[in-house]
């Protein structure tokens, strides 16, 4: 059977270089061409060695994607930079997973608020997909712009919708804190990222106007219908992947930790790289994989119900849940290429 060609233009980022990992084992998909317009006639492997005799394709600068005949392309490209390839190419040919944040807020004002930006292709906003599969597959199936969700966004999203859903919670009284491995800054390592301030250090930032707070909102008022209102705040971890998401809800019921734990199995026993577990997750036990393992509890002292999520960052929080929303476009088994057993030690 003829498998479907598709490229990935910004291919030697941390998350370019996972999308490779993960699509040259996958049965159903070609890379046919990869791009980067600062490293252009180097060899994959030349910048990522560890790829050497397995991925050495040549990357090439993005005026030569027009030479290929593609179905799908990942935009593995920083903010700002894929509104401005979906404004100059008008793919229509083809079918996009961007997996920047051009293209995961519902409106160009928004996207300004938060990014301080103007948005380059304010007309494309209204067609992008949400694609988080386990509350839109059934959007992201026929879509043709899929903005791939945050990797924080996915980890609270994923621990707060069965809550939203059936209205357990108050929906403007929920707390959201997050810590992250430093991958998710990207490759190029500024001041906050640099080995000597993140080695045995642990910090916050973005307190109070973190552009993944809208993402959040949005996304789950979509999948529930109700608006909601997160204090949102990330810290950076000094390890190199792995996010763990912790949030605090107040209940607007009578409610008990036996009820919470029976309830969450019950709304993903189906869902394949959703794993409720019966105690904190750790995010050693993810590493390397496409999983999401959630726990949650009640504390009655309190009255609040807390989650603790994990997930990678780079599979499950980008390239993996990528692969993912591939899968359900070209109709491919969901897990198809991502049944990875995580890392550890």
């Amino acid at each position: 059977m003829p498998k479907h060609k598709v490229g990935i233009v910004g291919a030697t980022g941390y998350t370019g270089s996972e999308l490779v990992r993960l699509l040259l084992d996958h049965p159903g998909v070609s890379i046919e061409v990869i791009t980067s317009e600062s490293q252009a006639g180097k060899t994959f492997s030349e910048i990522n060695p560890y790829f050497s005799s397995r991925f050495d394709m040549e990357l090439e600068p993005l005026e030569n994607l027009e030479n290929y005949d593609l179905e799908l392309v990942f935009l593995a490209l920083p903010h700002g930079v894929s509104m401005d390839f979906i404004k100059d190419w008008d793919p229509e040919q083809y079918r996009v997973i961007d997996l920047s944040g051009d293209f995961r807020l519902n409106s160009a004002e928004a996207y300004k608020q938060w990014y301080k930006k103007e948005h380059s292709a304010p007309e494309s906003i209204e067609d992008a997909v949400f694609g988080l599969p386990e509350l839109f597959r059934d959007r992201v199936r026929n879509a043709r712009l899929v903005a791939n969700p945050g990797c924080y966004p996915t980890s609270a999203i994923l621990a707060l919708a069965p809550l939203l859903k059936h209205e357990v919670i108050e929906p403007h009284q929920i707390v959201v804190d997050s810590k992250s491995g430093v991958t998710g800054a990207g490759a190029t390592a500024s001041e906050r990222t640099h080995f000597p301030e993140v080695f045995g250090n642990f910090s916050a930032y973005g307190l109070l106007n973190h552009r993944h707070t809208p993402e959040i909102q949005q996304s789950l008022a979509s999948y529930t219908g109700h608006e909601t209102e997160v204090l949102f705040t990330p810290h950076l971890l000094p390890i190199d992947r792995g996010i763990l998401t912790t949030t605090y809800s107040t209940p607007n019921q009578d409610i008990d930790k036996d009820f919470l734990e029976e309830w969450y199995f019950s709304f993903y026993e189906k869902e394949y790289f959703i794993r409720v577990i019966d105690h904190p997750p750790q995010v050693k036990h993810v590493r390397g994989s496409n999983y999401c393992d959630i726990y949650v509890t009640y504390d009655d002292r309190t009255n609040r119900i807390v989650t603790v999520s994990t997930i990678d960052n780079l599979v499950k929080g980008a390239a993996g849940q990528a692969v993912q929303n591939m899968n359900l476009m070209f109709g491919f088994i969901e897990r198809t290429g991502l049944e990875i057993s995580p890392l550890s030690p």
